[in-house]
């Protein structure tokens, strides 16, 4: 316009709006479905509608030059849906209003009638937020005279600026009268009928001749939060898979709360709240007051899934969860958590009971993690490999299954080996994979080209560790000879959490890096050791002696 039309326009005025629910943006539905989708989504809930504005102000130079002030802003509004029924859903959607609004609805419209409350400017969720556009309109072709600005000087800071008599009741607010206390000037001041006039925030106030400087507003970080609220997050999953949610909710489609509860016998009342719970921790869904298994919670938090992890979150939240309750304890005695110190006996930790826990737990991570285990790196040179302590031959399978060429001895006690039969895969050739019961610490290692470890050096204290170190590197024949590690390796940083806390157990061993372990292997005789990072639930370190 300025150079076509040889005349420059006052403002240029750019705005757009968004529907956010749980910090996912709804944009236009794609089809009728997709519609369904959305304001299913949205039914019941409150979500918040943004719309970002930009005003550009244009102003003719010398020259013929265009000089420009960019001045931007945002609006959010919060929105709360009724309940809605799928009679009134599928009305909406098929009047046609839904397919080209943010989010599917239009609340100047039919989509109104969706509507329970609106928090805020109800023109902003119609597409323009107009008083807070007038504000800044002020801003920009009445701002406060030079006059009207009272600098105070501060003894560190540079000079600040307060705004007096932007309004009459601005005015008022900030000029009170003798009779009216302090702290209620301040609090109307603070209020929106201080407001008809441009938005600005005073950095001081100045009220019957004294300086009150108004508090700053502190923001708890969202790091913080997440830390404060995080074992309330892991004790959700932990009730929610104890209770066995999932498992009620497998191919059963969406249910409601009554029904869930009389299923795994709870009150309707605490079962609703703890399934809202797993609904914002995004493990269930929930659609018209009924609750259906995500996809994350049908692969992994159902009992039988293949790749369940539930037999592991019980023993976390049975076994694991009391050694980080008394976290501080431990800290100050430098020891492992003992359950007799707190109420309980040896036979309840190392019991029956315990002992199929903990093989179920560790057999359900090991199905996860050993495919990436046994592939890290290439094995097909070792014909036959040892895994010490390889409890129920989890990572066995997988190691015959990924080389048809190698046969797979499993070493672990005879307690262990004696449980092991209810834990073989149906389907799967076993005939080169043979459980020995023995004790690698005290007995004489069987003969391998691979020897494995999956999480037990990091129990290890140094002088077993070195011990069976030892007896590892003279059983490998040199050349032919190799050690796989499977354990969480710690970064060299130190600044990824997840190793580091996993070293809070406490335990007689330690959790190390790479270079560490690099440095502790080449002591025993392996001088060719490479660590490979799986992103899954352990990591892999080969040793070979050569």
């Amino acid at each position: 316009m300025h150079m076509k039309h040889r005349k420059t326009p006052d403002i240029v005025i750019g705005a757009d709006t968004i529907v956010t629910l749980e910090d996912v943006i709804l944009e236009k539905p794609l089809d009728k479905q997709d519609a369904y989708n959305m304001l299913s989504r949205l039914s019941g809930k409150e979500h918040s509608v943004f719309t970002g504005v930009a005003i550009v102000h244009c102003k003719s130079e010398e020259n013929n030059q265009l000089d420009t002030d960019i001045i931007d802003f945002y609006e959010e509004t919060k929105v709360k849906f009724a309940d809605l029924s799928e009679d009134l859903l599928w009305e909406y959607i098929d009047s046609g209003e839904p397919m080209d609004k943010a989010g599917g609805y239009g609340i100047q419209s039919l989509g109104g009638m969706l509507v329970e409350s609106v928090h805020g400017d109800f023109l902003n969720v119609v597409g323009f937020p107009l008083n807070h556009f007038c504000k800044k309109l002020a801003e920009i072709y009445y701002p406060p005279s030079k006059q009207s600005i009272h600098r105070i000087k501060h003894d560190s800071i540079p000079y600040v600026e307060s705004f007096e008599n932007l309004s009459d009741v601005e005015k008022d607010c900030s000029s009170p009268s003798k009779n009216t206390d302090i702290k209620k000037a301040r609090k109307d001041c603070s209020s929106n009928t201080c407001n008809s006039g441009p938005s600005l925030q005073p950095t001081s106030i100045i009220l019957n001749g004294v300086e009150e400087k108004p508090k700053t507003a502190v923001q708890l970080p969202s790091k913080i939060t997440e830390l404060l609220d995080g074992f309330k997050a892991s004790k959700t999953l932990f009730a929610a898979s104890k209770l066995k949610v999932f498992d009620k909710l497998k191919d059963k489609g969406a249910l409601k709360a009554m029904d869930i509860a009389d299923k795994i016998n709870a009150s309707v009342h605490g079962t609703e709240r703890l399934l809202d719970a797993c609904v914002a921790l995004g493990l269930l869904e929930k659609t018209h007051q009924a609750y259906n298994n995500t996809e994350l919670a049908n692969t992994f938090l159902v009992s039988d899934a293949e790749f369940s992890v539930h037999s592991y979150i019980i023993y976390s939240n049975d076994y694991l969860w009391p050694h980080y309750n008394h976290l501080e304890s431990a800290v100050v005695k430098g020891i492992n958590y003992h359950h007799k110190d707190h109420g309980h006996t040896a036979e309840h930790v190392h019991g029956p009971e315990f002992q199929e826990r903990f093989m179920r737990a560790m057999h359900c991570m090991l199905k996860i993690t050993a495919r990436d285990i046994a592939t890290a790196f290439d094995l097909s040179k070792y014909s036959t490999a040892c895994d010490l302590g390889g409890c129920t031959g989890a990572l066995a399978h997988e190691l015959t299954s990924t080389y048809p060429e190698m046969k797979v001895k499993v070493l672990d006690l005879p307690e262990v080996i004696k449980n092991v039969t209810q834990f073989q895969p149906e389907k799967l050739d076993s005939s080169r994979i043979i459980f020995i019961s023995g004790n690698f610490l005290d007995d004489a290692l069987p003969k391998a080209d691979l020897y494995i470890f999956s999480r037990v050096l990091h129990h290890l204290p140094e002088d077993k560790l070195h011990h069976l170190l030892r007896k590892v590197s003279e059983a490998c024949s040199p050349g032919n000879g190799a050690l796989l590690i499977a354990e969480i390796v710690v970064d060299e940083e130190k600044r990824e959490p997840r190793a580091l806390l996993q070293s809070l157990s406490m335990s007689e061993g330690k959790q190390r890096s790479g270079t560490e372990y690099k440095e502790l292997l080449e002591s025993h005789g392996f001088n060719s050791v490479h660590v490979k990072n799986t992103g899954n639930f352990l990591d892999a370190i080969l040793a070979v002696k050569r």
